[in-house]
């Protein structure tokens, strides 16, 4: 198999533990390019940094029996059902390509499909793709060595009742605004669409932009691709030994002498921290940022760090903070802290 070929694939199973554990599989593991489409039972899928137990309404989501899963990627929680459609692009970095610009270049082939259906979406924010005021997919990104994945989520036909019902609408999220519910914020694609297209359809006419698109351009020849036992295997032993336990989906919930959160306009950030004889003994950085590094090599950069201003300020700019937490400076953390 040429490494440059696109790997088309279009998955047939629906279990969440096993789909999250494909993406980071298909991102660490094959070579090639990939574009992935792909659908979820009913589950609640959050961000890699958020506190789970913050974002989920944990009576509700137990009486119904759906399942959290974490992802690899950062941004926000959402409400999966077979009404919702996600899309992941797999490839190399391109040199100096921020994320605004891969959010931009990913999402095309959505946006040029609902056009061609006469719904005029666009992006919006840092992440959004919206229908007028309502947000119908969201976004998000994790980088593996020179790899990117870029994947969304499609509110097709799915059940905003259960979505309002699953996730939590946090009053830090909207500061300075009317707390709203998440089922005002939302919409499905089918409640605009001029003629009736089932989600069936609107899988092949998103694959065929994609390939027209986004994939041609990469002029390297487009396949569609099956996984082999070996991949199934290890995808299997990836879900039971990392997604599907609650140590990786809800991991400890936090219990710290110092507890922040603030909104910021890249992201909400929760820092929860102890201190012992003046210095930085242990601490958390949550939220629903985007990131390049995983936020446990920033923790463990302020761990033992004075508990001052100036000390905390200076381990940030070191440890390159922008890496870890994208759109944030050290001095919003420091004032965040302090």
């Amino acid at each position: 198999m040429n490494k440059d070929t696109v790997m088309c694939i279009t998955d047939h199973g629906h279990d969440p533990y096993w789909n999250l554990a494909a993406e980071e599989y298909l991102l660490k593991r094959l070579p090639n390019p990939v574009f992935r489409l792909w659908r979820n039972s009913e589950s609640v899928i959050i961000g890699k940094n958020q506190n789970a137990l913050a974002e989920i309404d944990r009576d509700w989501i137990t009486s119904h029996g759906i399942p959290v899963v974490r992802r690899l990627t950062g941004g926000g929680a959402v409400f999966h059902d077979m009404g919702n459609l996600n899309f992941s692009f797999i490839r190399k970095r391109e040199a100096g390509e921020d994320t605004h610009a891969m959010f931009a270049r990913y999402t095309m082939p959505v946006i040029s499909t609902l056009r061609g259906l006469g719904i005029d979406a666009r992006l919006e924010g840092r992440n959004d793709l919206t229908i007028g005021d309502r947000k119908f997919s969201g976004n998000a990104i994790a980088i593996y060595r020179d790899r990117v994945l870029c994947h969304g989520c499609i509110l097709f036909e799915a059940s905003l009742d259960k979505l309002s019902g699953a996730l939590n609408s946090r009053p830090e999220k909207f500061i300075g605004k009317a707390v709203s519910s998440n089922r005002s914020r939302v919409t499905n694609i089918s409640e605009h669409l001029k003629e009736p297209v089932d989600i069936e359809n609107f899988i092949g006419l998103l694959k065929e932009n994609a390939i027209t698109g986004e994939l041609a351009s990469y002029g390297s020849g487009i396949e569609t691709y099956e996984y082999t036992e070996a991949d199934i295997a290890a995808i299997d032993s990836l879900a039971d030994e990392k997604y599907r336990l609650d140590s990786w989906n809800y991991g400890k919930s936090p219990k710290y002498s110092i507890s922040r959160v603030r909104k910021f306009p890249a992201g909400l950030v929760e820092i929860y921290a102890d201190i012992k004889e003046g210095l930085v003994s242990d601490i958390k950085i949550m939220g629903d940022y985007f990131f390049e590094a995983p936020t446990e090599e920033l923790e463990t950069a302020l761990l033992g760090c004075p508990y001052d201003s100036e000390a905390v300020q200076t381990a940030l700019v070191r440890a390159g903070l922008s890496k870890y937490i994208a759109g944030v400076t050290p001095q919003d953390i420091v004032e965040m802290m302090f």
